[in-house]
């Protein structure tokens, strides 16, 4: 079991962009109901890429706040949580202990993990820092997404309790490693390709590449570029 700070965030424009983001994100002091589609008063500004069924509730662990700031200085958005949009903030619990599928009560709602987290550019304008997405996507210190299987109200004093593992073998650094870095290997993407608790979009990459012989440009996500 392990305690969480809830946070929430309504959409305002990206410093020095026309677009709108809620990637900032405030905690929150009070009990807040939790759907199919995230918490009451949190906002995703671009729904074709984030929030939906699949990515209804992010989670960025605390832990790796400490090595950020050691890797990019004393940032005011670093001195809190909020600052990658995480809608959870917890302490010892991170991409290497979580597994697909790993399956929690949280107050009364019940929340599946779905998939990783895929930094996006909003992330270079929230830090000021060109490459931060690309960053965040290198150390493999993404964070990941919940789907809700229950929804239910969840208070700042509740805790993720662990209550079922689908796949325990296929944690979020082994999917990560798997898309980031062993990018070709074939026997890891047919696993991929066929993990049922990894959410549909996440199979389709490794189906892809499986077809095609290579990997996907991630320049537009993680750039902002065409």
């Amino acid at each position: 079991m392990t305690a969480t700070t809830l946070l929430t965030g309504r959409a305002r424009p990206l410093p020095g962009s026309e677009k709108r983001s809620a990637i900032i994100k405030t905690p929150t002091k009070t009990p807040l109901a939790l759907g199919p589609e995230g918490f009451e008063g949190d906002e995703q500004a671009d729904r074709r890429v984030h929030g939906g069924l699949e990515k209804a509730v992010h989670h960025y662990p605390f832990d790796h706040y400490a090595p950020w700031r050691e890797e990019l200085g004393d940032l005011a958005a670093l001195e809190a949580p909020g600052a990658f949009g995480e809608n959870i903030s917890t302490s010892a619990l991170t991409e290497t202990d979580l597994a697909v599928g790993d399956t929690f009560r949280l107050g009364t709602a019940l929340v599946q993990v779905s998939q990783g987290r895929q930094p996006c550019w909003k992330l270079n304008r929230r830090f000021n820092l060109p490459d931060m997405a690309r960053l965040v996507q290198k150390t493999g210190r993404t964070g990941w997404y919940y789907r809700v299987l229950e929804p239910g109200v969840v208070a700042p004093t509740d805790r993720l309790d662990l209550i079922d593992r689908l796949a325990p073998e296929w944690t979020l650094y082994r999917l990560w490693h798997a898309l980031y870095v062993d990018r070709m290997n074939l026997g890891e993407l047919k696993a991929i390709a066929a993990l049922e608790p990894l959410a549909e979009g996440w199979r389709a990459y490794a189906i892809r590449r499986l077809e095609s012989g290579r990997v996907e440009d991630w320049g537009k996500r993680l750039d902002g570029t065409p």
